[in-house]
């Protein structure tokens, strides 16, 4: 009678592959023992599937209800998959309620009593999960059987982890993203922010992490995505980090490369500039959290950040290496109204990042905000939890500013508009520019999806020589040089009798291959999840 437990989870896109599924897979037979390994298999889905789907695709990996086997599903939960994975489990109970189902993640992790997922599994593990998992599958097949419901996880020293690696199949190498961490935890405490919980970061045994790299690297894996959250905390393993895809690069120069890494802004020693520089085009990527530059907001979300640091380095970045910068800002933090936010991205917005990401603050489950009595905060009581009104924001700036992030993602982000956004922010504020842009945007067009690149070209052409009154010869130019660099080959209305034959069009713009832009780069590393 052959026990079986399927480790799965509800991605948000197909090319995201679960690191926290792996972990479980790589310490089954570790702490589980060898005859719970062998009959544990890795499914993954996307939230696009339907619940049903889902569930038949269990149930026929689980195999039939047997007399006397065990059957176990671990499920992976987290703010963008909590509402279809609930679903999930009611399907799943309501055809097999033989199945133990076990949950797991961040979403589940804290304040647990009201959420319906708790309540229609059988178990749950907070906190860490890759020993206390394996260990539970053992007690619910061997004995003796758990006492309690909720178990909270057990923190095991890193060298005690088995690393995951080896479960990345070769199609996910094809594939995917490959995730990959060096350390974990964050000696921050940033309040809104789940990390703040940790006491400090863990560093994984450096050699061996690299050699996983290696393995990867040797298996065919181009595209890594570490998800440290203080890449350069300790400079020493930084460098040799660097310097092992250094090394690869050097013998491989054809063999293409990504590599992603969170750096914090205000530590970037000499050392490890060195190494940065001598990486070529395409090649890194900096997630930056700058998320405010109003002091007095940084300090009401205990957030410490060296403000003349941070320029200087993002300016050495943005002028003596080829790295890519992918910077943040949260809007609705504590104490910060629109004014200060847009004095905030206008400053940001000098330093010259290649991207600048507006999102919005969301009560994630658990963290200091979360805990933390902030008067005149709203929040939706449903994933993703955003921010509905603050103390020094109405919902209606809230809303607006909702729609100029989706636009700001569609007009600068999207690396289309490189000509046309200098025109679009010219001005003493780039920030309030844009902003009266967003607000035309929608009240001519009323939507903010479904706005293809054509329709984004006409509308900025309209504006900018309509509301802007700049010269519509200027204009065009700008926005002709923009469509033709993207590598479009439809005709906005507003370019057409301007724009080159359509042969010419595919001498002047860059090759398939090169045109790799910022929206695709922030694709293929998750950053839009």
């Amino acid at each position: 009678m052959p026990h079986r437990i399927v480790l799965a989870t509800l991605n948000a896109k197909y090319i995201h592959a679960s690191l926290g599924l792996r972990y479980l897979r790589a310490n089954m037979e570790r702490y589980g023992g060898a005859d719970l390994d062998a009959f544990t298999e890795l499914r993954e889905f996307t939230i696009q599937r339907t619940p049903q789907d889902i569930v038949d695709e269990l149930v026929s990996a689980l195999g039939p209800a047997e007399n006397g086997a065990v059957h176990i599903v671990g499920l992976g939960i987290y703010i963008w998959n909590v509402g279809p994975t609930t679903r999930v489990i009611e399907l799943l109970k309501a055809q097999r309620p033989d199945v133990r189902v076990v949950l797991g993640g961040p979403e589940v992790s804290h304040e647990l009593g009201n959420q319906p997922i708790v309540t229609a599994a059988d178990y749950v593990i907070t906190g860490w999960g890759d020993v206390s998992f394996p260990k539970l599958c053992r007690a619910l097949v061997h004995g003796p059987q758990p006492l309690m419901k909720i178990i909270a996880g057990e923190q095991p020293a890193l060298d005690d982890i088995t690393m995951p690696y080896d479960h990345y199949s070769d199609v996910d190498l094809a594939q995917r993203v490959l995730y990959v961490e060096a350390s974990r935890g964050c000696p921050f405490k940033c309040e809104f922010c789940l990390s703040a919980l940790d006491k400090t970061a863990w560093a994984f045994d450096l050699d061996a992490f690299l050699a996983e790299l290696a393995s990867l690297y040797g298996r065919g894996a181009r595209t890594f995505k570490f998800v440290d959250r203080t890449f350069n905390l300790k400079i020493d393993a930084s460098v040799q980090i660097l310097a092992f895809f250094l090394a690869k690069l050097a013998a491989n120069p054809q063999e293409p490369l990504f590599v992603h890494f969170e750096l914090v802004p205000d530590q970037l020693p000499e050392r490890l500039k060195s190494c940065i520089a001598r990486f070529p085009v395409g090649v890194l990527q900096f997630e930056i959290g700058i998320q405010s530059l109003n002091p007095g907001v940084q300090q009401a979300i205990s957030r410490r950040q060296d403000a003349v640091k941070t320029e200087a380095n993002l300016r050495w970045l943005t002028t003596h290496s080829h790295a890519h910068l992918h910077t943040d800002l949260i809007f609705g933090l504590p104490g910060e109204d629109w004014q200060s936010f847009g004095r905030g991205f206008d400053t940001l917005w000098s330093w010259r990042p290649h991207e600048i990401q507006l999102g919005v603050l969301k009560r994630l489950r658990g963290t200091p905000l979360a805990v933390k009595d902030h008067a005149g905060m709203v929040f939706q009581t449903e994933p993703p939890y955003a921010v509905l009104e603050t103390d020094a924001l109405g919902t209606d700036e809230v809303q607006s500013f909702v729609r100029l992030a989706r636009y700001w993602d569609l007009v600068a982000n999207s690396g289309r508009f490189s000509q046309a956004l200098s025109l679009l922010l010219q001005g003493e504020s780039p920030f309030h520019a844009f902003a009266a842009f967003s607000q035309w945007l929608w009240r001519s067009h009323g939507r903010t999806s479904g706005l293809t690149p054509e329709m984004l070209v006409d509308a900025l052409f309209a504006y900018l020589s309509g509301e802007r009154k700049l010269g519509a010869d200027i204009v065009r130019t700008a926005l002709l040089a923009d469509y033709v660099g993207s590598g479009a080959r439809a005709s906005p209305h507003s370019l057409q009798g301007h724009l080159p034959s359509r042969s010419a069009r595919a001498r002047l713009s860059p090759p398939e291959g090169a045109r790799h832009t910022t929206r695709q780069k922030r694709h293929a590393v998750g950053l839009n999840t």
